[in-house]
C-alpha cells in the first residue's frame, strides 16, 4: 500500500496556515510520496478508485461513479454509491480529493487568465497553479461521523416496498432498489438502529408507504439527528393525500406509542417531529414540524461553543470536521477587533460566533428563519452579544445592507452557500463594496455555480453586468475533508484586493 505524507507533515503541528502564503511556488500544490513503498500498489480496489481520474471525461465537473459493481453483494453496490472510497486507505482519500481539488483550480486559473500567450504561458498550461494550494485537511473522526442522516423508502432487496435504506439504482433506470445502511462506514450506529425501527413501525401499519406521489402512499422518510453525548432526534415525513386530520390523529399516536413503549424504545429518542408535506422538501413555515415526543431540540458542542439545532436547521454534518474548518477559515480570515465580519448563509451562527471574539460585529444573514432564531438563541446561550442575524434571501438582504455600514470600518466576509452557488446580485454587491477587501469562499462543490461566482469575482470591471469594483485575486485554497470515504469535500478558497 502506497504511503503518501503531505508536505504539511514535516513542518511543526502548530504552524499557523498564513505562514504557508511563504512557501515557495514549487511547493504550492506538492505531494510528497514516499518512492521506496509506490511499487507495493496493486490492490486491485485501489487501481479502480485510480481508473476514475484516468477515465474522467473532459466536460464531467465531478469523480464519476466506478466501474459496473453488479457482481457484487448489494451491500458493496450501496457501500460504493455512499462512500465510493471506503476500500482506500485514508491517506489515499486524502490524496484523491487532493488531486481532484487541484484539477477545478486549474479550470479556475484557466478561465481567469484567459487565452494563454505561448510566448508568455500561464503557471496552469504547465499544470500548476497561480496561487497555492495546501495539503487537504483530514477529518479527525473517519466512522459514524455524520450526525444528521435521512433514509428512504422503497423497495428492498426482497421486494417489500416497505424497506427503510439508501437507494441503488436510478428512477431513470427503473432498477431502484432499497438497502439498509447496517454497513456504512460514515453512518452512526444510532441512525442505523433509529432506521431498522422505523422500518419494523412502519410494516406493522396499515398504511402504505409513498414511494411516489401519484401511486398514493402514506410513509416516506426519516430524518435523524445526533450530537456527540447522545441526544436523538427523530423526525418522520408523511404525505397525508386525501386523509383528514382526524384521520391522520391515530397514525400519530401510534407512532409516538411505538417509540416510547413500543419495541422503538430502544432508541431512546430525545425529541419525535412529524411532518405532513405533499412535496419532496418543504420548510418549516410551509408545513410546520409537529412536535409529537420530547424536546424541541437537541444541542451540541463546537470549539467550546454551545449550539441549538432545530429539525430544519443546518449545521455542518461532521462536527469533529466542522471544528477543523471553522479553526481554517479563523486563521485565515486576518481579523481585528476593529473588524466588522459579514456571514453570508450563516445557518445557526456557527461561524459567526466561533468567531465573534476577534472581531467589533457580525453581521449574519441567513433563509431559513427557524435557523436565524437559533442563531440569535445561540449567540444569547454563550453569552455572545455582538452578533446582529437577519433574516431573508441574501441577495435582497445583502445589497441593503452594505450602503449603511461605516466606510472607514474594515469589512471582510465569509459565504458558506449551498451547492447551488450565490446569487449573481450577492456577487455582485460583494464586487462593488469597496470596504471589503477579503472574501473567503466555502464551497462543497466548487466545479458547480461556485465557479460562476469565482469568475463573477475575478474578472475584469464590467458596466454592462454593473461589476465595478477592483477584482478580487485567488490567495489560497485549503481543501478540507468533512466527508472521509466519499468523494466530497469542503473548499475554503481566500479572495483577496
Amino acid at each position: 500500500m502506497v504511503t503518501v505524507r503531505f508536505l504539511c507533515q514535516f513542518l511543526p503541528q502548530k504552524i499557523p496556515i498564513w505562514t504557508w502564503y511563504h512557501v515557495p511556488r514549487r511547493f504550492w500544490s506538492c505531494v510528497v510520496i514516499d518512492k521506496t513503498i509506490c511499487q507495493e500498489n496493486t490492490g486491485n480496489s485501489e487501481d479502480q478508485s485510480k481508473s476514475w481520474i484516468k477515465t474522467r471525461k473532459k466536460k464531467q465537473h465531478s469523480l464519476p461513479p466506478k466501474p459496473a459493481n453488479d457482481h457484487l453483494p448489494w451491500e458493496e453496490r450501496l457501500a460504493d454509491a455512499v462512500t465510493p472510497l471506503w476500500r482506500l486507505s485514508y491517506e489515499k482519500q486524502l490524496q484523491l480529493k487532493f488531486e481532484e481539488q487541484k484539477r477545478i483550480l486549474l479550470q479556475l486559473s484557466a478561465r481567469l487568465s484567459g487565452d494563454a500567450d505561448p510566448l508568455n504561458p500561464q503557471p496552469w498550461t504547465r499544470g500548476q497553479l497561480s496561487f497555492p494550494l495546501l495539503p487537504t485537511l483530514p477529518s479527525p473522526v473517519l466512522g459514524g461521523y455524520r450526525n444528521k442522516s435521512t433514509f428512504s423508502v422503497n423497495r428492498g432487496i426482497d421486494g417489500d416496498p416497505k424497506t427503510v435504506g439508501f437507494y441503488v439504482g436510478t428512477g431513470k433506470g427503473r432498477n431502484i432498489v432499497c438497502v439498509r445502511s447496517d454497513h456504512l462506514l460514515n453512518m452512526p450506529e444510532k441512525h442505523k438502529e433509529v432506521a431498522r425501527f422505523y422500518e419494523e413501525f412502519i410494516r406493522q401499519s396499515p398504511l402504505e408507504p409513498c414511494i411516489l406521489f401519484h401511486e398514493g402512499g402514506h410513509w416516506r422518510e426519516i430524518t435523524v439527528r445526533t450530537n456527540a453525548v447522545g441526544s436523538t432526534m427523530a423526525i418522520v415525513y408523511f404525505h397525508p393525500q386525501n386523509l383528514t386530520q382526524e384521520e391522520i390523529q391515530p397514525h400519530k399516536e401510534t407512532l409516538v406509542e411505538f417509540f416510547t413503549h413500543g419495541p422503538g424504545a430502544a432508541c431512546q429518542l430525545t425529541s419525535l417531529y412529524f411532518q405532513e408535506s405533499s412535496m419532496t422538501r418543504c420548510t418549516n413555515e410551509q408545513s410546520p414540524y409537529q412536535l409529537l415526543y420530547g424536546e424541541p431540540y437537541i444541542f451540541e458542542e463546537l470549539l467550546g461553543l454551545r449550539f441549538r439545532i432545530s429539525a430544519d436547521a443546518f449545521f455542518q454534518v461532521n462536527t469533529s470536521g466542522a471544528e477543523v474548518l471553522y479553526r481554517t477559515v479563523g486563521e485565515l480570515s486576518k481579523a481585528d477587533r476593529s473588524s466588522i465580519l459579514i456571514d453570508v448563509c450563516c445557518g445557526t451562527g456557527a461561524i459567526g460566533l466561533s468567531l465573534s471574539k476577534g472581531v467589533e460585529q457580525v453581521i449574519g444573514i441567513e433563509l431559513i428563519e427557524q435557523a436565524v432564531q437559533d442563531a440569535a438563541h445561540n449567540a444569547s446561550l454563550n453569552g455572545i452579544s455582538n452578533c446582529d442575524f437577519r433574516s431573508g434571501k441574501a441577495e435582497v438582504v445583502l445589497p441593503q445592507l452594505l450602503p449603511s455600514l461605516d466606510s472607514a470600518a474594515p469589512l471582510f466576509a465569509i459565504v458558506n452557500p449551498s451547492r447551488a452557488g450565490l446569487h449573481y446580485r450577492v456577487t455582485r454587491a460583494i464586487r462593488n463594496c469597496t470596504s471589503i477587501r477579503r472574501l473567503i469562499y466555502i464551497s462543497c462543490k466548487p466545479d458547480g455555480e461556485a465557479m460562476r461566482n469565482f469568475a463573477e469575482l475575478c474578472c475584469p470591471p464590467d458596466r454592462q453586468k454593473k461589476l465595478l469594483g477592483d477584482p478580487f485575486v485567488p490567495a489560497v485554497a485549503i481543501p478540507v475533508d468533512m466527508f472521509p470515504h466519499t468523494a466530497h469535500c469542503e473548499l475554503v478558497l481566500v479572495f483577496e484586493r
